[in-house]
């Protein structure tokens, strides 16, 4: 699929992160891009930084999402491309013992389903509006549209802590060539990747002796991923008409450690 002035987006998570440099990669590429996002004032600040369009959505809400979409197509029409960066985590033990009290914890099931409908759901929910939309479309060069999922190494090398965060992205995953193989007959690809250790603002909070001690653990090149790196492969997915129904991992070549 061509990427140009042509061409409506929509990015999910896009104010920060991942998603952000995506809207910039696209952006530069000429496309019209939709920023979705919760908090107004980071996404209205992206929007102003890229020229993107910002619809606040809360993924874990239908109405919420509908109105982004809504929003999004009456501003620059109706996208073939989606990318889902929106998404989160927590860690918590399955089961734990205090060390001073003895008392036995375990991981709550609120606190569990809450990073399965942010990150599965969430990704599922605006899937289905973006398909929808892109089936109204007349193809270009037999397509209709492209998706990029974003899922984690947690999916397959979770850490101590990471179940539910892991069995999310798992999900996605598991998904994917289902999604793909629904959709193929309308000319539409699902395609996902899976990142290891990126530097986001979710690692901002790590000191710069721990960022170097994760780097390392990269096999080749040893560092953090960067998320232009991430953008980079998600626009060739777009590009790509062949790339359908896969998870790529983006990582290089770390395989998690349990802690």
């Amino acid at each position: 699929m061509k990427i140009d002035s042509s061409l409506a987006a929509v990015v999910t998570g896009g104010a920060s992160g991942l998603g952000l440099a995506t809207v910039k990669a696209l952006r530069a590429a000429g496309a019209r891009v939709a920023i979705f996002d919760l908090n107004p004032e980071t996404g209205e600040m992206a929007a102003a930084q890229t020229g993107a369009v910002f619809c606040r959505c809360d993924v874990l809400s239908d109405e919420s999402v509908d109105e982004a979409f809504a929003g999004a197509r009456a501003a620059q029409g109706q996208e073939r491309v989606l990318v889902c960066c929106a998404g989160g985590g927590n860690a918590i033990p399955t089961a734990r013992r205090d060390k001073e009290t003895g008392e036995i914890r375990i991981f709550p099931s609120d606190k569990f389903e809450w990073v399965l409908q942010l990150n599965t759901v969430g990704t599922f929910r605006c899937i289905t509006r973006a398909a929808a939309g892109m089936m109204t479309l007349e193809p270009i060069d037999g397509e209709r549209g492209a998706v990029v999922n974003t899922a984690s190494a947690a999916a397959t090398e979770g850490q101590m802590g990471q179940a539910a965060y892991s069995a999310a992205k798992a999900a996605i995953v598991g998904m994917t060539l289902t999604i793909a193989r629904d959709l193929a007959r309308e000319g539409i690809r699902v395609n996902t990747i899976q990142p290891g250790i990126f530097h986001t603002p979710a690692m901002a909070r790590a000191t710069p002796q721990m960022l170097e001690a994760l780097g390392k653990m990269v096999p080749f090149p040893p560092r953090l991923g960067r998320a232009e790196e991430y953008a980079s492969m998600a626009l060739e997915i777009v590009r790509n008409a062949y790339v359908n129904g896969e998870t790529i991992r983006l990582d290089g070549a770390i395989r998690m450690q349990p802690r």
